[in-house]
């Protein structure tokens, strides 16, 4: 569930839990081959959480049986796991697997954390996007398994659709007769990657692309576009229409829509299931355009790293590429987590459920969350702004300001730092 991405990064390196695997601190090399395939007798350790912990052990039995290598998969709490896999392999301990989100790679390989993965011919079986999203300085480091963004979803009883701009939406919400037209989760912190779509739709992003893709270092948000979807959030903040509203955390945004409270949520596939369980008819349309261009969420991406610290580093890439990288895998973490496959073929079958192919329509405009390391350093301060706006702020000194001040943090981390 992801209730801010923001929470993501208030995390501190300390004393990580005891060491999961027998790996050493060392880069992959030629020698690892001597304990994969045919020879087998490896152990490789998967750091794990709960969602992932049964597809895991169904490829794990097929890899043992075949290989003679063995898996030992450590379930772990989702959001523990950067700092503690940071922390044990600054200090050549931990797993030689572990799941995470495709923003924590410019960090990782910064501190050298993870080894690419080869994907060689298997690379074409994913959606570029998983693949791109998980690509740092032309390297693939991670093995994708499931996309996520967020769309629109719609109470099916209370709107028989999703306009395509904001205005003839928020009428429509209006025209409902419900206690809230609209809902997005906000909170005094705000939340740039749930409002990030409204905010692309201004042509403002976070930071701009080279023409292959991959982001710069260079803000996008500044300038006019930038000061235009500020102004929007003032006028529908408390000094404006009050459709957004500081006070909306993630916990009152979906139980107002589980109560019927609104026609539409602003969220992601973590939202479905408790709304299901509250008996609602939901449908999932893309978000509509606030400033005029199309409305581009982020699509985050979820996938496997590699340890630098394995010393079985071939028998991990092997079991990811052969075992993970399989139709019935990454279908059997569709089934547990609702995230759209990486794998195209997985991804195809899953959008038979209208609410996944939803996402996935809402998506087609999507860009990867970036993976950089100054990534980091963003979130907070982008957030914080968005609040005070909504909450009201001035809208052109405040947003001016935390474009200014990030772009002075962003150089100096350039100027004074070797690893990037």
């Amino acid at each position: 569930m992801r209730k801010s991405i923001a929470l993501v990064f208030v995390t501190t390196l300390g004393l990580g839990l005891a060491a999961c695997s027998s790996g050493t601190a060392g880069s992959a090399s030629s020698a690892d081959t001597t304990s994969a395939g045919a020879g087998g007798g490896a152990t490789i350790t998967v750091w794990s959480d709960s969602n992932r912990e049964a597809a895991l052990k169904d490829a794990a039995t097929k890899f043992e049986s075949e290989t003679g290598n063995k898996v030992n998969i450590v379930v772990k709490e989702f959001n523990d796991i950067r700092a503690d896999f940071l922390s044990q392999v600054s200090n050549g301990q931990g797993p030689d697997i572990t799941v995470g989100a495709n923003d924590w790679l410019g960090e990782f390989a910064a501190n050298g954390a993870v080894v690419p993965i080869e994907l060689g011919d298997k690379a074409s079986d994913f959606n570029p996007v998983a693949t791109s999203a998980f690509t740092y300085d032309g390297q693939v480091y991670g093995l994708p398994y499931a996309i996520e963004n967020t769309a629109i979803i719609r109470n099916a009883a209370l709107a028989d659709s999703t306009p395509s701009t904001w205005d003839e939406m928020i009428a429509k919400g209006k025209a409902a007769g419900t206690k809230y037209p609209f809902l997005i989760q906000t909170s005094d912190q705000g939340d740039p990657y749930t409002y990030y779509a409204l905010q692309t739709s201004f042509g403002a992003p976070v930071f701009n692309q080279n023409a292959d893709g991959s982001y710069t270092t260079e803000l996008g948000m500044g300038g006019d576009a930038g000061t235009k979807f500020a102004q929007f959030l003032a006028d529908n903040g408390k000094n404006g229409t009050g459709v957004l509203d500081t006070a909306m955390t993630y916990d009152i945004a979906v139980d107002a829509f589980s109560k019927g409270e609104s026609p539409y949520i602003l969220g992601g596939p973590w939202m479905i299931s408790d709304f299901q369980k509250a008996g609602i008819d939901v449908a999932v349309d893309p978000v509509p355009s606030a400033g005029g261009k199309d409305a581009a969420p982020f699509v985050g991406v979820q996938g496997f790293y590699v340890s630098s610290a394995s010393k079985n580093s071939i028998v991990a890439s092997q079991f990811l590429v052969d075992y993970m990288a399989t139709e019935e895998a990454q279908t059997a973490i569709y089934k547990a987590g609702n995230r759209l496959p990486a794998l195209t073929a997985a991804a195809d079958k899953a959008k038979s459920d209208p609410l996944t192919a939803g996402f996935a329509k809402a998506a087609e405009n999507a860009k990867p969350m970036p993976s950089i390391p100054e990534m980091g350093s963003v979130w907070t301060p982008w957030g914080v702004a968005e609040a005070q706006i909504i909450g009201g702020a001035d809208a052109s000194s405040t947003w001016t300001k935390m474009v200014g001040d990030l772009t002075t943090t962003i150089n100096k981390g350039a100027t004074g730092s070797s690893s990037k």
